[in-house]
């Protein structure tokens, strides 16, 4: 039997895919901020007591064939700004960086780096002086609080100097002392000729770094002390995995909602949908993405909270809303986010400490969820402390009741979504949104109206659909460097360079030559700025129609294919009426306080339909079907739910 664990780390919640041959299994954890790898072993210890009946982490380890892991702690630690201060040496010659750099987001790069910029000619770098300069630009900026430093310099010679500065470092600050300073130069990670871009990537990659590297290692050798017989794989933004020390840290930005991107994929593709937009909410983001023709959105130079960096990435947009947001009034309107009470202390509901207000404790005090069954009866939530919060941060500032109060939050957070997904996406009257995550279902059908859409589906797996996602993701390795020779011979002579370092990185991966595939390409920024790409089979040589591109770079995957698809379809037909479980007192919109019936997704069957308003529930999820909407169960399982004309 093989066995998989797809370990999906949010804000709030961290969500566990258990996948064998014959069944997909779910569970949940808290997330542990303050040492991610409790709750990642949190995790492992829930999952094997799923698989087994009693926990067995060693009998797990033991006879499991893949862990994946991704994460959400990127896109969160830039939407939240929480990371290391970082400071900046670049060339005396562009003076001008600084204010480029902030035009991509003044708030982002304030967050960053701030004022702690050094300019350093370049020509000095090069000198005698060397050692002099160097130091006295390093304990410049770590006196103005810098703990990590980004190297940048522009120009043509830019690895050149870099690798100088880096030799000076190196006799300067050797890496065994106590005050070796963490450094990290754009060229370490790209060759892109374009220097903002360069430069943007390497700070967000030395912003992300530390506390990626701290869990990941620490993780890996916890799981090497129970002699697991494979090594943990990183889900990265590009869709594929690899091993830790072959993970750089700015791929792992939204590689948890890319997880869900690969999700909507293959659920398109279950049920022949050619436009789908979804919603992955989550305890502090709600990500945002959209599949078309079977194909999510990746462009050579992606982006990373709208900044251009060197990397090729998806698409996906995160707002700064979820069920862990913090509601505030501010001008007598309410705001959310992007800060977030994650789960810790977690909102007020949870009863951790937590005062402030968010949507969780606002549905709780709806009626929408049931105090004594969230997370499947594993959590007992906090009417009290839910009433107090929404009280003293909202009804009280706006001078309404309690219930208006209510009512007016869930507007203004199912109103932020359906902007940013239009902002972000096309919507047609042929759009079916995909909503997922532990929040995304719940107030599925407000921000659908809101946003124009008239269908909305909800996987069966909704929960932990990110974490089901990545679970036929490939292995791989990818590379791209400039390229300056642009005749046969040089493209001969690129490729070759690469091949052989895709073969050791593949080696250190487990697989030897032959045992995994290469694609390579040529791809050309043009001077309009569109990009250009060519595939590059072997003995091919520089295609002409790249002559005139301003930057041209040779790309290469290594990669060993681990999807699969079965080929299988799906539908929805509704045949007979649903059968409720009970029924729950609910804040209605225009209604008041009703009574409605409740739906428990485990008891209901193919072709079961109801109309709502109504509550249909998992142990992970809840969802509130509006009035005027409608739901029916495909025979995979999962939700349909349509707005009537």
């Amino acid at each position: 039997m093989a066995l998989q664990i797809n370990i999906d780390n949010g804000g709030t919640l961290t969500d566990i895919c258990i996948m064998t041959d014959d069944a997909v299994r779910k569970t949940k954890v808290l997330t542990t901020p303050y040492d991610l790898s409790k709750c990642f072993f949190e995790g492992l210890q829930k999952a094997s007591g799923v698989l087994y009946d009693t926990p067995d982490v060693e009998r797990l380890l033991e006879e499991v064939d893949l862990i994946r892991y991704s994460t959400t702690q990127g896109t969160n630690a830039i939407c939240e700004r929480k990371g290391p201060r970082l400071g900046l040496i670049i060339d005396a010659g562009a003076r001008d960086l600084p204010v480029r750099l902030a035009e991509h987001d003044p708030e982002v790069y304030e967050a960053l780096v701030g004022d702690r910029v050094v300019f350093l000619d370049a020509a000095v770098v090069r000198g005698d002086s060397a050692d002099v300069d160097v130091v006295k630009a390093i304990n410049q900026l770590t006196a103005a609080g810098a703990n990590r430093l980004v190297v940048s310099f522009g120009g043509a010679a830019f690895r050149e100097v870099e690798e100088r500065f880096r030799k000076v470092v190196l006799r300067k600050y050797p890496r065994h002392l106590l005050g070796a300073v963490p450094v990290l130069y754009g060229s370490d990670l790209t060759t892109d000729r374009d220097v903002v871009r360069r430069t943007w990537t390497a700070l967000i990659n030395s912003f992300l770094h530390p506390a990626m590297e701290a869990f990941l290692f620490n993780a890996e050798n916890r799981l090497r002390a129970y002699r697991t017989k494979n090594p943990l794989l990183i889900f990265r933004n590009d869709g594929d995995a690899s091993r830790v020390a072959k993970t750089v840290a700015i791929k792992t930005y939204s590689s948890g909602p890319r997880g869900g991107m690969e999700g909507m994929k293959s659920f398109a593709r279950l049920y022949g949908m050619s436009d789908v937009v979804a919603i992955d909410v989550g305890g502090t983001t709600t990500d945002i993405g959209q599949c078309l023709d079977g194909k999510v959105a990746e462009v050579q130079r992606g982006h990373v909270e709208g900044i251009s960096v060197s990397f090729p990435l998806c698409e996906i947009m995160s707002a700064g809303a979820g069920g862990s947001s913090i509601f505030k009034v501010v001008n007598n309107r309410i705001v959310i986010g992007p800060e977030s009470v994650g789960a810790v202390p977690g909102p007020a509901a949870f009863g951790r400490g937590g005062k402030e207000a968010t949507i969780t404790d606002a549905s709780l005090l709806c009626g929408i969820f049931d105090p004594k069954s969230y997370f499947g009866g594993g959590m007992a939530l906090d009417l009290d402390r839910a009433a107090t919060a929404v009280s003293l941060n909202i009804a009280q500032p706006l001078g309404v009741g309690l219930d208006d109060a209510l009512l007016q939050m869930e507007h203004a957070y199912e109103e932020k979504i359906a902007v940013e997904l239009h902002r972000f996406t096309k919507v047609s009257k042929d759009t079916v949104m995909l909503a997922f995550g532990g929040a995304g279902p719940l107030n599925a059908c407000g921000v659908a109206e809101k946003a124009g859409i008239d269908r909305v589906a909800v996987p069966k797996l909704a929960a932990v659909f990110s974490a089901f996602g990545i679970g036929s993701c490939d292995i791989s390795q990818r590379y791209a460097v400039a390229l300056d020779d642009r005749s046969d011979a040089g493209v001969g002579a690129a490729l070759a360079g690469l091949k052989l370092k895709a073969g050791r990185d593949m080696f250190a991966e487990g697989f030897a030559a032959g045992q995994y595939d290469i694609e390579a390409w040529l791809a050309g920024e043009m001077e309009d700025g569109s990009e250009l790409s060519r595939p590059l089979a072997d003995g091919a040589g520089f295609p002409p129609e790249l002559a005139r591109a301003r930057t041209v770079e040779i790309g290469l995957r290594a990669v060993k294919p681990l999807r699969a698809d079965a080929g299988k379809t799906a539908r929805f037909a509704p045949a007979q009426a649903a059968t409720a479980a009970g029924t729950r007192n609910v804040l209605t919109r225009g209604k008041g306080r009703i009574d409605i019936p409740v739906y428990r997704l485990a008891d209901l069957a193919t072709g079961d339909h109801a109309s709502g308003p109504a509550i249909l529930e998992e142990d992970f999820f809840t969802c509130h079907v509006l009035d005027g909407w409608s739901f029916v169960i495909s025979d995979a399982g999962d939700i349909m739910l349509n707005r009537k004309a």
